[in-house]
């Protein structure tokens, strides 16, 4: 197969350099592309790209801004690939990434497979903190971090690949965001087209983001979950209430607490204990702590986000655009 690496990116050069930097040092033997989307931004990457055209083959586009699932369905257009590889901007390769894949889908094929992320030694400890969060067993996160057996996988589109013969009978992606890429998973089931995790092809994922950033983005997880189970009824699961039962589980224990009632505080210092031991191991202690930190945010954004709007579309029946215009694009 030929490959065809997909990336948006707005305002963000110095992240596009560290990734072309790591797709630089790929141990393929085989020649592929990498098409960047320049998404209206007013800070330009091309720059950047030209400095590395003579060690990757790069396709530079720009574009107006429309957000980042269609751009990514812009630059599959113009690919020549018989295969995309979707990646956020703000990831870094190992230099097995592409044989792995490879590997994979010889002897494998599926449509469609995602890829875990993981924390580089090289981050911040709120960088691994939130990392752990997204990715621990023991939070919301198993399946991202690469454990297949949590559920059916739905591939993500910071570490996504996607076959043209998927992006062709989908459309791609829906201009919804985040939430655009579970979407298209659920569509390609529908389809009947075959989805897969590759837990041997993982990116690292730095995000530049701090606490608040971290809040709002999984508080907009929580509001695209109930637009998700809106539009695919077959998706709905009770475990999408568990953030939510459990931040006013812990508030009703902390009431208790106050009136002499112990025990059920004593269930969540447990699991904070576990937190705290699994992510120290492999973390270290002081990231040990701020993941305790990083999973609470976590389950109350997105705990808020997803009971707000679950009154606001099924209870108030309010259509989903105008519940929350600042997740679709024009």
């Amino acid at each position: 197969m030929y490959y065809s690496f997909i990336v948006p990116v707005f305002n963000r050069p110095e992240e596009i350099e560290k990734l072309l930097q790591s797709i630089s040092h790929l141990s393929f033997d085989r020649k592929f592309e990498v098409v960047i989307i320049e998404d209206g931004s007013d800070i330009s990457c091309e720059e950047v790209c030209s400095r590395f055209r003579e060690s990757v083959n790069i396709t530079y586009l720009f574009k107006p801004n429309s957000g980042p699932g269609d751009s990514r369905n812009y630059g599959m257009k113009k690919a020549t690939g018989d295969y995309f590889i979707i990646l956020d901007s703000d990831c870094i390769l190992p230099p097995e990434y592409l044989n792995e894949v490879d590997n994979y889908l010889s002897d494998d094929y599926v449509e469609c497979y995602g890829g875990p992320d993981a924390a580089h030694e090289s981050f911040s400890d709120l960088q691994k903190a939130i990392n752990y969060s997204m990715t621990s067993f023991f939070t919301t996160g198993g399946i991202r971090g690469g454990n297949e057996n949590l559920g059916r996988f739905q591939p993500r589109s910071f570490n996504m690949g996607l076959s043209r013969k998927a992006f062709e009978q989908t459309g791609g992606f829906r201009k919804i965001h985040p939430g655009e890429d579970p979407d298209l998973t659920l569509r390609l089931w529908q389809l009947n087209l075959s989805t897969a995790l590759i837990t041997k092809a993982h990116v690292y994922h730095e995000r530049r983001i701090s606490w608040a950033l971290f809040y709002k983005q999984v508080n907009k997880f929580g509001k695209v979950r109930v637009i998700l189970n809106k539009w695919h009824p077959d998706s709905t699961k009770l475990t999408y209430w568990f953030p939510a039962v459990f931040i006013f589980s812990l508030l009703a224990s902390l009431i208790f607490l106050l009136i002499g009632i112990f025990w059920p505080v004593l269930f969540f210092a447990v699991y904070f204990l576990i937190i705290i031991i699994d992510s120290t191991i492999k973390n270290g202690i002081k990231i040990g702590f701020k993941s305790i930190f990083a999973t609470l945010i976590q389950f109350y954004g997105y705990g808020i986000g997803f009971l707000k709007a679950w009154i606001k579309i099924v209870i108030l029946k309010t259509p989903e655009r105008k519940a929350f215009p600042k997740l679709f694009f024009k």
